[in-house]
């Protein structure tokens, strides 16, 4: 199966990409077993080993991964955007 980034929970708002993704590129997301949950096109550069929206996240909506909050958007973010420090504000260390 050729996929491009993975996610722990289908639920998750949020996949981790395998390789470099270029704005344009269409990656599909699978969870760790295999299963193929959505593909997503990227809306700009993500960089290998981080985090691309797989649904638009409204501002301020907590962000799921491995199935829980790893904080809040800080302005919303397009299905397809990388989301980092840029947009993602951790509630953890607030």
């Amino acid at each position: 199966m050729k996929h491009g980034a993975l996610m722990h929970e289908p639920e998750d708002d949020v996949a981790v990409v395998i390789a470099d993704v270029e704005a344009g590129a269409e990656v599909t997301a699978v969870t760790l077993e295999g299963k193929e949950v959505c593909s997503v096109k990227a809306v700009e550069n993500i960089p290998l080993g981080h985090k691309i929206a797989v649904r638009d996240i409204a501002n301020a909506k907590e962000v799921i991964k491995y199935g829980r909050s790893i904080g809040k958007a800080s302005k919303e973010i397009r299905k397809g955007a990388h989301v980092h420090t840029q947009n993602l504000k951790s509630v953890r260390w607030a």
